[in-house]
């Protein structure tokens, strides 16, 4: 039936209705498979002579479906094909592109599902075809092994360091030999990483097709209240022209911060006990002008600093930026507040009492301007010694925006946020550090 029904891509809804109002229970249940009938253009594999598809768009999208569905159409048509399955890890592999509500496994007709082998990481289709699923995180596992398609998840979150994204591409495309027209197809949020900034500078060549999209172009099969939270939380942001417009951000030029920084510095939450925790504060002038910076960090006992947290405030009164600096205080079981009295003077530090008399306040006096203060700050992210144990866009908006010279071209009047995650990483960082008794967090 499926394949007797192609002819209804080309109509319009009315007619599809029509069609399904006419199909039995059998029938009705199969339509549901009928990929080329339910996807939106954009997920369709263009036609031509390109050897990467490229799908470059916002969380939502509908990504993950458009390469379940692709590998899938690869294997029916091809019993011979042998189709390499990629992600930043096995276990996104798994549980992303076999395993997950848009995967591999979800998308197959229960009559011709495919066996997931998973001790041999193998996907097995009834008719021979055959996938096999690879972390990016070991480039080598991709030397050796050859390929006629691969379907390559999340690039832009590949593991950096050590080059890796960059040589298990490359493993990959050397491996690609079998078959007369090996192809690949890439799925991924846009991200500022040589990777994915190496795919779209081979798209005038033709070699890579790129298509992009926004998480609001498949707004009909995402919910509301999902809709609703991510327009609430990064309305305004750069993040969300990457995570959800699906825009490919470009760094400014002379930034301190290139985003391509950013990410190599993201990393989860270590489990290992913190040495030292301080809330960094920098206040704002008025409750109706910039914003109170509020940054949460901390050093580990392998000497990286962890940024914890932005608990910032806009249009705050004192006594209301001063409750969350106590708070998070409290919460993080900080050593130590370093507030900023240029602006205030000891004014600051009565209100930080006022909310909480036991804090351990330290006051610093600003002697020259945000962003010179940030240049070696700005270091020890190049080297490496600093983690984001999360995400904070509007902090790192204000990073980026930070440039050479002492200019700041980001969000806003001026980077509060960001100015306090440079208190708080020199205090931990850069200046003279205490061993108090060691703790978990």
């Amino acid at each position: 039936m499926i394949g007797a029904l192609d002819w209804l891509a080309f109509e319009e809804d009315s007619v599809r209705q029509r069609v399904v109002n006419s199909l039995d229970q059998e029938e009705r249940n199969e339509w549901q498979y009928h990929w080329k009938l339910q996807a939106r253009q954009a997920q369709l594999a263009p036609r031509g002579n390109w050897r990467t598809w490229l799908i470059l768009a916002g969380r939502g999208f509908g990504k993950t479906r458009a390469g379940a569905e692709w590998v899938r159409t690869i294997a029916e048509e091809n019993c011979e094909a042998r189709i390499a399955l990629i992600s930043s890890s096995l276990t996104e592999a798994r549980s992303v592109m076999v395993e997950g509500e848009s995967g591999i496994l979800a998308c197959s007709p229960p009559e011709c599902k495919p066996a997931f082998e998973a001790s041999l990481r193998r996907v097995r289709f009834p008719n021979g075809a055959q996938a096999q699923l690879f972390s990016a995180a070991e480039p080598e596992s991709l030397r050796g092994p050859q390929f006629s398609h691969a379907w390559c998840d999340e690039t832009g979150k590949w593991p950096l360091s050590h080059d890796r994204a960059t040589r298990a591409w490359d493993n990959l495309l050397m491996g690609l030999r079998l078959g007369h027209d090996p192809r690949i197809a890439v799925t991924t949020t846009p991200r500022a990483v040589p990777l994915v900034q190496r795919l779209l500078d081979n798209e005038k060549s033709g070699s890579v097709v790129v298509t992009r999209g926004s998480t609001y172009d498949n707004a009909a099969n995402l919910p509301k209240r999902f809709l609703d939270a991510i327009s609430s939380d990064f309305s305004g942001t750069q993040l969300a022209r990457q995570e959800i417009a699906g825009e490919m951000l470009t760094d400014l030029e002379g930034t301190l911060w290139p985003r391509t920084t950013l990410e190599r510095a993201r990393a989860e939450r270590s489990s290992e006990p913190m040495r030292r925790v301080v809330v960094a504060v920098d206040p704002p002038i008025s409750s109706t002008g910039d914003e109170c910076g509020i940054i949460v960090a901390a050093i580990g006992e392998d000497g990286f600093a962890n940024v914890l947290a932005d608990c910032s405030l806009a249009k705050a009164k004192p006594g209301e930026w001063a409750k969350v600096v106590a708070t998070a205080a409290e919460h993080w079981k900080a050593d130590r507040v370093v507030a900023e009295s240029n602006q205030g003077g000891a004014m600051v530090e009565n209100v930080l009492r006022a909310a909480n008399a036991s804090l351990p306040i330290k006051l610093v006096r600003a002697s020259r301007g945000k962003v010179a203060r940030a240049e070696p700050v700005a270091a020890l992210y190049e080297a490496g010694r600093v983690r984001h144990c999360g995400s904070f866009p509007k902090l790192e908006d204000q990073m980026c925006g930070m440039l050479i010279g002492g200019q700041y071209a980001g969000p806003g009047r001026s980077p509060d946020r960001a100015d306090a995650l440079v208190w708080a990483l020199t205090e931990l960082m850069l200046g003279p550090i205490a061993k108090p008794s060691v703790r978990s967090i």
